[in-house]
């Protein structure tokens, strides 16, 4: 564990924006009242698992397509929407891959609107898609989902905020101190320098971790466009943590 200790690394608070931002509305009631407390040393609870190689998946846990269908006769009761692979390798901030880590990600169907009771978009459900998935990484840390591109949605920061279209994405990594929670946009999108929550970030760089790029070699012809979406959970380079 000694070892483990001294390959650490704190993440850079810098390089992520301030709890308090003025222009992110509802950051200004979650912003701390007072100062930080630093740890340290981190502790062997932070430092290890959990193991999730135990860990029993259904066989459409990653493929958002089939895991809420109501209609299973062939053919019928499919998502509504672009149908999309997202997919990307999880490795560490020296680029070792995590393997048998668990990815989760929830996300809005194709109208924007998430299946949550108090989402009140006027967008309609789809009856066939619940928005949510899981899997582990494979030996080499590569994840993969199946799923619909997530439609924009307007919130209520000003008179005429809209949330580009994003998949929010939760990786544990080797230990509990480098879990991440983030979103992924995609690569292109109008609406990204336009987001106050975007605008929070002062490093460019910082926003181009959080955009899934097209990769048309990962694709299926006729069928489905791919992203990749790389996540790195610990270090300088490391994925943007949006909720921090």
């Amino acid at each position: 564990m000694q070892d483990d200790n001294k390959r650490f690394v704190a993440r850079d608070r810098n390089w992520h924006p301030p709890a308090y931002a003025p222009g992110y509305k509802t950051s200004v009631a979650r912003s701390p009242q007072q100062a930080l407390v630093s740890m340290q040393k981190p502790s062997v609870s932070e430092l290890s698992g959990p193991d999730f190689r135990a860990l029993r998946m259904g066989p459409h846990d990653n493929d958002l397509l089939l895991n809420f269908r109501q209609d299973q006769s062939q053919g019928q009761g499919l998502p509504q929407g672009e149908r999309i692979i997202m997919f990307g390798r999880v490795v560490d901030q020296f680029g070792k891959p995590v393997p048998h880590t668990l990815v989760e990600m929830w996300q809005a169907n194709a109208g924007g609107r998430y299946r949550h009771k108090n989402d009140n978009y006027l967008a309609p459900l789809d009856p066939n898609f619940g928005g949510v998935g899981r899997c582990l990484t494979d030996d080499q840390g590569w994840y993969r989902f199946r799923t619909i591109k997530p439609g924009p949605y307007p919130w209520p920061n000003d008179m005429n905020s809209w949330r580009p279209s994003h998949i929010h994405v939760s990786v544990m990594g080797p230990s509990i101190s480098t879990r991440l929670i983030t979103q992924m946009y995609f690569e292109g999108d109008p609406l990204i320098p336009l987001c106050p929550i975007v605008n929070t970030l002062k490093d460019p760089d910082a926003v181009e971790t959080m955009i899934g790029r097209l990769d048309l070699a990962r694709s299926n012809p006729m069928d489905c466009l791919a992203y990749r979406f790389d996540l790195v959970v610990r270090g300088e380079l490391q994925t943007f943590f949006e909720n921090q």
